[in-house]
């Protein structure tokens, strides 16, 4: 089951930081198709929110099709909701972490880390200096 974790100062709204862990754990696969989301009884008590938020967050989830919302027994991840291979994951998580070390080796920390692959995620719609 996931556990959700808000950022109170990243200036995201809460449904949508919501929204986002679902998205990113149903990517990686650590939720699948059938698995239940926690609770909004639940969500709501560990995060001290209005449930009226995580409503918002799973009627989302739902709209986009990656959840489905079965009436008095809870919220499930859509069973048309794939993630990535795990072994694809596993090698890329792999990778990635080289090029962290690397990159913390180069004298970068963890913003400047995340500046970076910001920037390279960012479609090229600027000039860059090279």
């Amino acid at each position: 089951m996931i556990e959700f974790h808000l950022e109170v100062r990243s200036g995201v709204p809460t449904y949508l930081q919501t929204v986002q862990q679902v998205r990113q754990a149903i990517r990686l696969g650590i939720l699948q198709p059938g698995d239940q989301l926690p609770t909004v009884k639940d969500v709501v008590r560990s995060l001290t929110i209005n449930p009226n938020t995580v409503l918002r967050a799973y009627r989302e989830l739902d709209s986009e099709g990656l959840v489905e919302g079965r009436r008095g027994v809870g919220t499930f991840v859509a069973d048309g909701a794939a993630p990535f291979p795990p072994e694809d994951v596993k090698e890329l998580r792999t990778a990635l972490e080289r090029w962290i070390t690397r990159a913390r080796t180069a004298g970068l920390d963890d913003d400047a880390i995340a500046a970076l692959l910001s920037d390279t995620l960012r479609p090229a719609t600027i000039s860059r200096v090279a």
